[in-house]
C-alpha cells in the first residue's frame, strides 16, 4: 500500500480534512518533519478565504470631490472553518483513538486539539505553524482564533459533541519573505516595519538587493541616526534609479 508522504493517506480513498503541526516555518516548506497530525471526524460544510489589499488615503486637493489611495501592502490570507467533535455513537467513523463506548467524553480530545493549534511551545517562543490539507486546499498559516462550543453532554456532565471553530492567518518563512522583497518592484513605494535585530543595509538589501541604499533611505525617512532603528517603526523605502 503506497501512502501519500505529506499527509499518509491513501490515494484515491474519500479523504478528510489534515492538520499537520511543526515547530517553524523553515519544516513547514520542506513538509517534512510534522510533531503532530489531526484528522476532522467529518470535513467542514464549508469554509472561508479571505484575500485583502491594503491602501491609504492620500492627502485630498482642495476643491477635488475624490482623494486619492496609496497601495501600501497585501496582508495574509485568512482561512476559517468549524470543525465537529462528535462521541454520542450516532456519526460513524468516530475517533479511531478512543477505545470506549460512545458517550464517553471528548474533553481530551478537544484539549489536544487546542494545545496544537493554540499552544505556546517554550523552545520556539510562538505557537506552531499548521499546514491544513484537504482536496484542492492547502493552506498554510498560525491559527489567530479559536472558539469552542459545547453542546451535549452525558450522565456525569461529560461533553460528547462540540464545535470548534478556528480562524487561521496566512504565513511565510523568513526566507520567502526576504526572496519576496528581493524580487519586488524598486521603482515601487514600500513600507516595512522594523523588527528588532533589523538594520538599516540590511533591509535595503532585502528590498533593493544592494545595501548601498540606506543613505538614502535614511534621507528620505529623516533618520537621525540610522544605526539604531526602533522596533515597531514604519520605514518608507522609496522607488530608487540604480
Amino acid at each position: 500500500m503506497i501512502l501519500d508522504p505529506l499527509t499518509d493517506r491513501i490515494p484515491g480513498k474519500l479523504e478528510k480534512m489534515v492538520i499537520l503541526s511543526y515547530k517553524d516555518s523553515d519544516a513547514a516548506d520542506a513538509g517534512i518533519n510534522h510533531d503532530a497530525r489531526f484528522v476532522a471526524l467529518i470535513n467542514p460544510e464549508s469554509y472561508k478565504l479571505d484575500y485583502r489589499v491594503n491602501f491609504e488615503c492620500g492627502k485630498q486637493a482642495q476643491g477635488k470631490a475624490g482623494e486619492d489611495v496609496r497601495f501600501t501592502n497585501v496582508p495574509p490570507d485568512e482561512l476559517t472553518f468549524d470543525f465537529l467533535f462528535d462521541d454520542t455513537g450516532i456519526i460513524d467513523g468516530g475517533f479511531e483513538d478512543i477505545l470506549k463506548k460512545p458517550n464517553s467524553g471528548i474533553f481530551d480530545k478537544v484539549k489536544e486539539f487546542r494545545e496544537m493549534l493554540v499552544g505556546y511551545d517554550g523552545e520556539a517562543h510562538q505557537t506552531r505553524v499548521l499546514v491544513l490539507v484537504w482536496g484542492t486546499l492547502l493552506f498554510r498559516g498560525r491559527a489567530t482564533d479559536l472558539n469552542i462550543q459545547y453542546k451535549l453532554f452525558n450522565a456525569s456532565g461529560e461533553p460528547i459533541r462540540a464545535v470548534a471553530s478556528v480562524k487561521f492567518r496566512g504565513t511565510v518563512s523568513e526566507q520567502k519573505q526576504s526572496a519576496r522583497a528581493k524580487n519586488s518592484s524598486p521603482d515601487l513605494t514600500h513600507i516595512f516595519r522594523v523588527k528588532a535585530g533589523d538594520t538599516l543595509p540590511l533591509m535595503c538589501r532585502k528590498i533593493y538587493g544592494d545595501p548601498k541604499y540606506y543613505f538614502q533611505v535614511a534621507a528620505a525617512n529623516r533618520l537621525g541616526n540610522f544605526r539604531r532603528l526602533q522596533p515597531g517603526t514604519d520605514l518608507v523605502f522609496p522607488p530608487i534609479e540604480k
